[in-house]
């Protein structure tokens, strides 16, 4: 079964395979949001640039995720002053609403048509949540960003029409969005502004000498520059990357078409929900009028034996008169995880940079860290520094035991979400 964004994409070009040997610039691995981010940022700037992906533009998580615009990152501020101190605190913070802003500026620059639509939320099951969610705004309104609203009990059915929840905060300057036909529109940009993509080209080996090479099983690729964006999907290209990063699978249902009535009355708001559990459920209307619900994680990246039957209980409980209702479309995704939940941005040569593991952050996070990719090999390092400066710590067990160690840990903050703790 096709995802939901597969089966309503927009017409795309197939790209050719990479056959012969190229020159650029910038060569850029991965024509996911990552890597379609940074090549057009650099395109903007007069670069020359060559995309090369293995499977189709926006084949991985990239055309799979929730089509959330969640501002933030996968951990909370307070988290980054404690490991990295008040500098890079405020450097996070400064930068927290830059993805969803490029995105925005992108959509209306080049008429990207992905049904964009405005504001997320983030809901809370208990009382003890609520706290934590408080704690949040106040957080975002320490660092000037006073958009985030506090949403009691009383009024949080007006965004969502659940028994579920005791409230939440909301966020007008989040939204979501179409994810595939978005980095669809970008891919198009890219080649208005001269830019090359190649698909059905997987890279094989990356050559990191001073002017890099990437080769692909027919083709080349002479580059100044390489950025390395395969993120989950990376393999065996650059091993010393893929062994930083856990890819973890999110499962994602798409519902028959309800009707404009019906959508209206399980979600008013028309923003993009997700709860505050560990292991969140996140779920928004389509521009067709289907419930698109998501959540639960495989680590590892492999699929459960059965996708509806991981996502349903939970869709029934948010929404019990859905029960009997179709399901369209059902499917999976990898994403990135670090041991930190922080992204990993650097270079592993002069020549080589890459970025990866947003860590189910990714549809805002990737765009800004695609600009600061393009500004860096554009000599201005001082944001992009901010990140190549954080540790890149192993996952505990290392290759071999790294996944029964976070399976243990989902299942801890799992309990404690459940005990309302």
């Amino acid at each position: 079964m096709p995802s939901y964004y597969a089966g309503t994409a927009n017409d795309a070009p197939a790209r050719p395979q990479l056959t012969n040997e190229e020159r650029c610039d910038v060569c850029v691995v991965g024509a996911g949001f990552t890597g379609m981010s940074a090549a057009l940022e650099l395109a903007e700037r007069g670069y020359t640039v060559i995309v090369v992906e293995a499977e189709r533009v926006g084949w991985g998580a990239s055309g799979r995720n929730g089509g959330q615009l969640v501002n933030g990152y996968s951990r909370r501020l307070r988290e980054v002053r404690k490991h990295y101190g008040e500098e890079t605190e405020r450097a996070f913070a400064e930068m927290a609403l830059e993805g969803q802003a490029i995105i925005r500026e992108r959509v209306a620059r080049y008429d990207i048509d992905c049904d964009l639509r405005v504001g997320n939320g983030i809901v809370a099951m208990h009382h003890s949540q609520m706290r934590e969610i408080e704690d949040r705004v106040n957080e975002w309104h320490r660092h000037g960003h006073d958009a985030m609203r506090l949403i009691g009990e009383d009024e949080v059915r007006d965004y969502v029409n659940s028994d579920r929840y005791v409230g939440g905060m909301f966020d007008p300057l989040g939204g979501h969005m179409h994810s595939l036909n978005y980095v669809l529109g970008e891919a198009r940009a890219l080649e208005q502004l001269g830019g090359r993509i190649f698909e059905q080209s997987r890279v094989v080996s990356i050559d990191r000498m001073a002017k890099p090479c990437v080769h692909t099983a027919d083709g080349l690729v002479k580059a100044e520059t390489v950025i390395v964006c395969g993120n989950a999907y990376l393999g065996d290209a650059a091993k010393d990357l893929s062994s930083r990063i856990l890819p973890v699978s999110s499962q994602v249902i798409a519902t028959e078409v309800l009707g404009e009535d019906e959508a209206a009355r399980l979600i008013p708001s028309d923003y993009c929900i997700e709860d505050i559990r560990y292991i969140p459920d996140y779920y928004r209307r389509t521009a067709d009028n289907r419930l698109l619900y998501g959540g639960g994680t495989v680590y590892g990246g492999n699929d459960p034996s059965s996708i509806e039957g991981k996502i349903l209980p939970e869709l029934h409980k948010t929404f019990p008169h859905l029960k009997g209702v179709k399901i369209d479309f059902a499917w999976s995704g990898n994403f990135a995880l670090t041991m930190t939940r922080y992204p990993q941005m650097g270079r592993v040569s002069p020549s080589v940079f890459y970025s990866q593991g947003d860590s189910g952050h990714g549809v805002t996070t990737t765009q800004m860290l695609g600009r600061r990719l393009g500004e860096a090999i554009d000599g201005q390092l001082s944001k992009f520094d901010v990140f190549e400066k954080l540790p890149n710590i192993p996952f505990v067990g290392g290759k071999l035991l790294r996944v029964p160690y976070c399976v243990a840990g989902s299942w801890y903050y799992g309990l404690r979400d459940r005990l309302g703790l």
